[in-house]
């Protein structure tokens, strides 16, 4: 390790608490880090040594040889910095390791916060992050991500997962749009909409595609007027009377419920997307990950 002089000392810190607590997630909570932080740290410090640390365990982790000789080397002088910068703090006093969530950001701001809201006033701690879902699924791989709320079940075996909503499309617009649409649409099916704006989320048009194409059977073929990469962002338009759009109930339940839009069709098999909650395989070191877990699978059956 001689050639190693350098080494980052906060690295060094989190490398001893590792070595004493046998696992990522009590070095985490030692230090008041996230497990994913901690693991970050040690896989940049395997990378500046060159060698691995510590052996991966179901449930924590087992230092190697050469673990054993940093530890050897630099515990002496850390323990001495510890003490002059003041006592440890007692034993609890440290808040608990946080949850790192991440998923669509409508789902996670109109159902799943709510929903998780309970566990926050008991002292539950999270970290919530947003966005697609193939990305978020290669970060939780990497461990950036305790929990993924996905809008696709997760390919091969590296990660667990369990069916966690199904979200039904529904095709809307503003009042003013819908005494006109509404019988277009019975009269003349999706013809009906030509020249009326349609308000999506992307520029592909994602799910107004899979609507045209499992409702009616035929291509859309129209451009956007309005993309918003935010489905609430599409409500708002909609309700402001942009145009029509193809939005999941869940989001448009209130404003169907006041009146501010309308459907413009029930199709007797609406599209259905269904959403899952995907988890590293194994027992998480962290117990609230579990406890959000089973309040989201629960929450669930109401969304």
């Amino acid at each position: 390790m001689d050639g190693h002089a350098n080494l980052d000392l906060n690295l060094l810190r989190t490398f001893l608490a590792v070595y004493r607590s046998g696992s990522f997630t009590g070095a985490a909570q030692v230090l008041g880090l996230s497990q994913p932080t901690v693991t970050t740290q040690m896989r940049t410090l395997e990378r500046q040594t060159g060698r691995e640390l510590f052996q991966r365990l179901p449930r924590g982790v087992a230092p190697t040889a050469v673990a054993d000789a940093l530890a050897a080397r630099v515990a002496p002088a850390l323990d001495d910095l510890a003490a002059v910068a003041g006592p440890a703090a007692a034993p609890g006093t440290r808040p608990p390791a946080p949850v790192h969530l991440a998923g669509p950001a409508e789902l996670l701001c109109t159902r799943v916060l709510p929903a998780l809201a309970p566990l926050v006033a008991e002292g539950v701690r999270l970290r919530v992050a947003t966005g697609l879902t193939d990305p978020l699924l290669d970060e939780l791989r990497a461990g950036r991500y305790d929990l993924v709320v996905a809008t696709s079940r997760p390919r091969g075996r590296t990660l667990a997962w369990e069916a966690l909503t199904d979200e039904e499309f529904v095709l809307v617009a503003a009042p003013r749009w819908a005494g006109q649409l509404t019988a277009g649409l019975a009269e003349d099916g999706p013809a009906a909409l030509h020249g009326v704006p349609l308000i999506t989320y992307a520029e592909d048009l994602p799910i107004a595609r899979r609507y045209w194409r499992h409702v009616f059977g035929r291509r859309l073929s129209c451009a956007a007027a309005v993309t918003v990469p935010d489905l609430r962002g599409v409500l708002a338009a909609v309700v402001a009377g942009a145009g029509y759009s193809v939005l999941p109930r869940y989001l448009c339940r209130d404003a169907l419920a006041s009146g501010a839009v309308v459907a413009l069709h029930e199709p007797d098999d609406p599209p259905i997307n269904t959403g899952f909650l995907v988890q590293r395989p194994g027992v998480p070191e962290n117990p609230d990950v579990a406890r959000v877990r089973e309040v989201l699978l629960r929450s669930a059956r109401d969304w």
